[in-house]
């Protein structure tokens, strides 16, 4: 058994049938969606190699996501526009995120855990863990497809936005992507309310 799965096998011998792992994807760009995934997967599975997204290259990462959305019991997935972080700011939107995440999952979990430190509201029973990510296959799992999810988004803005680079940097604040916002403004998939698009 992986350090990861061990992890969350300890709530499934509480008696936890259903663990939702959630975690998120752009939270820090200056452009695009910010995307959640919650992964349910069925007891005593272990995946080779999950971890948290950051640890793995672009190549692993795809690769992954097609093994967890075969083995996961469900994957659902939540995104919330660049349109809608700048009404409500880009905490409440990761929140909202989340929720969708859950909502979108076709089985019902009866325990949700959550990377970092911020609850969603869910009337589920939930619990938050700090660099969740690094510790729990479920979490992990979700960083993947939220990752790989968003990555591909982007990849299609590039394509109706050529000029941002947004395949290269995928809306974080690069030189080149804030040398490119002061040629050429922002574009519609810009976050407005971050530092960096507008001074």
């Amino acid at each position: 058994m992986g350090i990861l799965q061990g992890f969350d096998t300890e709530f499934s011998s509480q008696g936890y049938r259903f663990i939702a792992g959630i975690d998120e994807a752009g939270r820090g760009p200056l452009a695009g969606p910010v995307v959640a995934s919650a992964v349910i997967f069925p007891p005593n599975i272990s995946i080779d190699g999950v971890d948290d997204s950051k640890k793995l290259s672009p190549e692993k990462r795809e690769i992954l996501f097609k093994i967890i959305k075969e083995k996961a019991l469900s994957v659902g997935i939540g995104i919330i526009s660049s349109k809608v972080i700048d009404e409500m700011n880009i905490l409440e939107a990761t929140k909202e995120a989340m929720l969708k995440a859950v909502e979108n999952l076709t089985i019902t979990p009866d325990l949700i855990i959550i990377d970092g430190i911020t609850p969603i509201k869910s009337s589920i029973k939930q619990l938050t863990i700090k660099k969740g990510d690094s510790l729990s296959q479920s979490i992990a799992a979700a960083s993947i497809i939220a990752k790989v999810t968003r990555d591909r988004l982007m990849l299609d803005y590039d394509e109706k936005y050529p000029k941002y680079l947004f395949a290269k940097h995928k809306g974080y604040g690069t030189k080149d992507h804030l040398e490119r916002i002061k040629e050429f403004g922002p574009c519609e998939i810009h976050r407005n309310s971050f530092k960096g698009v507008y001074g």
